[in-house]
């Protein structure tokens, strides 16, 4: 666990996803990464400690992980590859789940390399698609929130429409297995793990 910015995990949702809470201590700014639900724990947690939540980063636009996007009042950010899935329930997948999901539209769009400040922290956001068009992780002083793309012994599901393995094969070998083995691997589902745990042992990469 980080020890100079707050992070706090939730697994939210029928689905079990991962929902990030990270803030800079110093100028009490946050961001929520993937909010697939349980808003009013989320905003609880803000308001206990006197955060003011800058940004939402949705890693990809899957049902699961956008849930909850309009529980808050904050700006959207989202891969415009995947904009549209966030207003449109065959896109993001809910409804065959029978959820039929949808979110406000996208406040902007991320790139690939760009960086976001969240008060003095910079947020490095990659470009990984594969499991969807518009998948993005995050990086953030050694740490990387990797959404659906890479797993504590597992890979992101490239068999729903739209998913692409040689994409994310490249995604995963380029953009993540390129960083520190020490990095910290906070993925959307499953327990956290590092990038030279999966490097060595996820039987996907080996």
């Amino acid at each position: 666990m980080p020890d100079n910015f707050f992070l706090k995990r939730f697994v939210v949702g029928p689905m079990g996803v991962n929902c990030y809470l990270v803030a800079d201590y110093s100028t009490k700014d946050a961001c929520v990464i993937d909010p697939g639900g349980a808003p009013d724990v989320i905003k609880d947690l803000l308001k206990k400690n006197g955060y003011n939540l800058k940004y939402i980063i949705n890693t990809h636009g899957h049902g699961d992980h956008i849930a909850a996007n309009g529980s808050f009042d904050a700006p959207i950010y989202i891969h415009k590859l995947d904009g549209e899935f966030l207003t449109d329930p065959d896109r993001n997948l809910s409804r065959i789940f029978l959820f039929s999901i949808t979110s406000p539209e996208a406040s902007k769009f991320l790139e690939d390399a760009q960086t976001l400040k969240l008060g003095n922290l910079e947020m490095k956001i990659f470009h990984t698609p594969g499991h969807t068009p518009g998948s993005v992780s995050v990086k953030l002083d050694g740490v990387v929130f990797t959404g659906d793309a890479l797993f504590r012994g597992s890979i992101g599901r490239t068999d729903f429409v739209y998913g692409d393995e040689k994409a994310l094969m490249r995604s995963i070998r380029e953009k993540l297995l390129t960083l520190d083995d020490s990095t910290i691997v906070y993925p959307g589902h499953g327990e956290p793990s590092t990038i030279g745990e999966e490097r060595k042992n996820n039987p996907f990469l080996v």
